[in-house]
């Protein structure tokens, strides 16, 4: 349920369904999940345009931030609805005559929880908190640069994580200067040439705060960055195009199956997980490209679908390419291929290609000065 702990609060409102044919069941549901805490979860369910459902779920000892439930169904008594984000679903049904309860199960895991739910009236329903205020996010025509940068070779072997932080600082766990050459300009590793060979090997620790207060926008986030390689790591390149081989992304023949979101067209994306459930919110294709699949693919990846900066919530689920160890038993249960996953889960087609791709011939680099 560890999942469900850490993500629950994390996304924002969505989700459409059939149509209740046999009970208006609109209204405010509540009940307990008896997880490894307690969590008292609250469902708010409301007819839409199309005459089906729509729902949002709350966990309230989480925050109660809102939480986009997918499709939802009810008939003959019986209600289920999936949450994408959460890899979860709930199937339950009436539970008395008058319709004021429901008897359920919450499954998420391996592990499936009762989760039993009852309509709210005005004096019985759980007040649920005012989400915390966004961090103030930094004017858009701002031209911020890093103030303060520290950079250090890094001790960690095993972790790497790059992220920036509610109040604009930039921090990187044993990081290499590939990797922060890629979030700056947002290319794959086979799009850089001419490059020594430690820029793939040396890992360093950076933590970077801005000029002025605020929240960056990631193209400002950017920008930084690629002033930061230039000072600190005498970065210089010239632009070239070739052609490559690559990946082309494409919407599949039976059409896109992730949600839009359109709560926030101007906020920065958020990523969790891997590759047993990637949570993806608030993204465009392009940015899912340049953090994810320029990640988990040895081809770049150019994106064919058109969607320009719509922004998108989804979950992605699949087994990554490598040898096996010994003895390893396949499990048959496990997701299938980013490929396959990509196509069955979200509607993305996934295939080689060759492309005319943007190149970095590097100029010059130099390990970085001392902070």
């Amino acid at each position: 349920m560890k999942n469900l702990l850490t993500f629950l609060a994390v996304l924002l409102i969505g989700g459409t369904g059939l149509f209740a044919q046999d009970r208006d069941i609109s209204g405010s549901w509540q009940g307990t999940l008896h997880a490894e805490n307690n969590l008292r979860i609250v469902l708010k369910i409301a007819k839409d345009d199309a005459a089906g459902l729509k729902a949002t779920m709350y966990s309230i000892d989480q925050g109660g931030r809102p939480t986009p439930v997918g499709p939802i169904s009810f008939k003959g008594g019986a209600i289920k609805f999936s949450v994408p984000s959460l890899n979860g679903t709930y199937e339950g049904k009436l539970a008395n005559t008058d319709g004021t309860a429901i008897t359920g199960v919450w499954t998420q895991g391996p592990n499936p929880l009762p989760l039993d739910l009852t309509l709210a009236t005005k004096e019985t329903a759980w007040e649920i908190p005012e989400p915390p205020q966004q961090a103030r996010a930094m004017a858009a025509d701002a031209k911020p640069e890093f103030e303060v940068a520290t950079i250090k070779p890094s001790e960690e072997t095993t972790r790497f994580s790059i992220h920036p932080t509610p109040s604009g600082s930039l921090i990187a766990t044993a990081a290499t200067l590939s990797y922060l050459i890629k979030f700056a300009y947002e290319v794959h590793p086979r799009q850089l040439t001419k490059a020594p060979a430690w820029i793939e090997t040396e890992k360093y620790d950076l933590t970077a705060k801005p000029d002025r207060p605020g929240q960056p926008s990631l193209p400002q986030m950017r920008k930084m960055v690629q002033k930061l390689l230039a000072d600190r790591f005498q970065l210089r390149f010239h632009p070239a195009k070739t052609e490559l081989p690559a990946y082309a992304v494409t919407i599949a023949k039976g059409g896109l199956k992730i949600t839009k979101n359109e709560t926030n067209p101007n906020g920065n994306p958020g990523y969790g997980g891997g590759p047993n459930g990637m949570r993806v919110v608030n993204s465009t294709i392009a940015e899912f490209i340049g953090f994810i699949l320029n990640d988990a693919l040895d081809k770049p990846v150019v994106d064919q679908t058109g969607l320009g900066g719509a922004r998108y919530d989804f979950l992605l689920k699949w087994t990554p390419d490598g040898p096996q160890a010994p003895g390893t038993v396949p499990n048959p249960d496990a997701p299938p291929d980013i490929f396959a996953a990509m196509q069955q889960q979200l509607g993305l087609k996934l295939e080689s290609t060759k492309a005319m791709v943007d190149v970095f011939v590097i100029d010059k680099v130099e390990k970085p000065s001392e902070n």
